[in-house]
C-alpha cells in the first residue's frame, strides 16, 4: 500500500486504514460532516481578520467564492454586497 501521509509512520497509517475500514458508514458520514463544519468555521474566522469591516452578507458571500469559486458563488447568490468598503 502506497503512504497516503509522508509525515505519518507507515504502521501508523495502517492502523489509522484499518479503523476507517472497520467503521460503520454512519460514523464514517458523521466525521465528514463534522470536518465540514470546522473547515466552514476556520474559514469565516480567517475572512473575518481579513475584512473585519464587513457585514455578516459580504462575509457570508466571501465563503461562498471561497467553497465554490467565484464564478459559481457569483451565479449563484449575485455580486459581492458592497456595503463597506473592502
Amino acid at each position: 500500500m502506497a503512504l497516503l501521509s509522508e509525515d505519518t509512520a507507515p504502521e501508523i497509517e495502517r492502523m489509522q486504514v484499518e479503523l476507517l475500514r472497520a467503521m460503520p458508514s454512519w460514523r464514517k458520514a458523521a466525521l465528514v460532516g463534522e470536518m465540514w463544519r470546522t473547515v466552514r468555521m476556520m474559514a469565516m474566522v480567517g475572512l473575518r481578520e481579513r475584512h473585519p469591516q464587513d457585514s455578516p452578507a459580504q462575509l457570508q458571500r466571501r465563503l461562498a467564492d471561497l467553497m465554490l469559486g467565484p464564478d459559481l458563488a457569483e451565479r449563484a447568490y449575485g455580486p459581492l454586497p458592497e456595503e463597506a468598503s473592502c
